[in-house]
């Protein structure tokens, strides 16, 4: 595969006991068109909100996998969540 932009490995979430995302792994090449199909339901939007970390801002949300930009975990406490999120715009 080209260059990988994006990467997410094993990642899941969970909403309390609603476990929304199950073992997601998917990588994105980078300066290619990348779209996210299904049905209603079925978490796009939670996995573009994830990583956005706009799930930080949601109680009760927990996270595990990883999610990497350029190879950075995004989850890293390091991280600069504005930075983060004008890159992953």
């Amino acid at each position: 595969m080209e260059n990988t932009i994006l990467s997410a490995r094993q990642l899941n979430l969970y909403y309390g006991e609603n476990h929304a995302l199950k073992d997601i792994c998917i990588q994105i090449p980078e300066h290619q068109i990348t779209a996210l199909i299904g049905p209603s339901g079925c978490g796009k939007s939670t996995c573009i909100k994830t990583i956005n970390r706009m799930n930080d801002l949601i109680d009760n949300c927990r996270i595990t996998g990883r999610i990497l930009i350029d190879d950075e975990d995004i989850y890293d406490p390091r991280t600069d969540v504005t930075l983060l999120r004008k890159r992953a715009g």
